[in-house]
């Protein structure tokens, strides 16, 4: 199964869900987790990665990681081409190595432009930008690319998205 996380922030707290799938070409979850954590930090620039991590990590804890065979962060892995860890990069860190990570993030960095790759969907003329631990650029640039959906953001990151903001609307 392929994971794909994200959290949305409000009033000290995140909501964090995980969706899961199977097959790059899918439409829906096959499996959704979700959680909401308190007490989160104010966001340090340069260091997202400590805000979000402990919610991804915390989540993943209720998830048998042997079904796991990558996850996709919103975000990046590497932040620029010295190698510097982006979230997905400290997420590869924190499971020892064992599953490979994408990054997708919607905007660039001017110092990150050998690790990255831009993806151009749908008719959309700003690309997503992927990164990648664990499994080559190339290869997560074309499984992102494959993903379901017409428009720039494929669409189980929609749906996603959706999830993290519909839920923290109710608190």
């Amino acid at each position: 199964m392929i994971l794909v996380f994200d959290s949305y922030y409000f009033d000290q707290h995140a909501k964090t869900v995980g969706i899961g799938f199977d097959s790059w070409t899918d439409e829906k979850p096959v499996k959704v987790f979700s959680e909401i954590r308190t007490g989160i930090p104010a966001y340090e620039p340069g260091a997202f990665y400590k805000r979000e991590l402990p919610c991804i990590v915390s989540l993943l804890e209720k998830i048998d990681l042997s079904d796991i065979d990558l996850i996709i962060v919103d975000s990046f892995v590497v932040l620029d081409d010295n190698g510097t860890l982006g979230l997905g990069g400290h997420l590869f860190e924190k499971l020892d190595q064992k599953i490979p990570v994408i990054g997708v993030a919607k905007s660039s960095f001017h110092l990150n432009k050998k690790r990255t790759k831009a993806l151009l969907r749908g008719k959309s003329k700003k690309p997503l930008y992927i990164s990648s631990a664990g499994i080559a650029l190339d290869r997560a640039y074309e499984h992102i690319k494959a993903m379901h959906g017409k428009y720039r953001m494929p669409t189980l990151l929609q749906i996603l998205d959706g999830m993290t903001k519909e839920t923290a609307k109710m608190h």
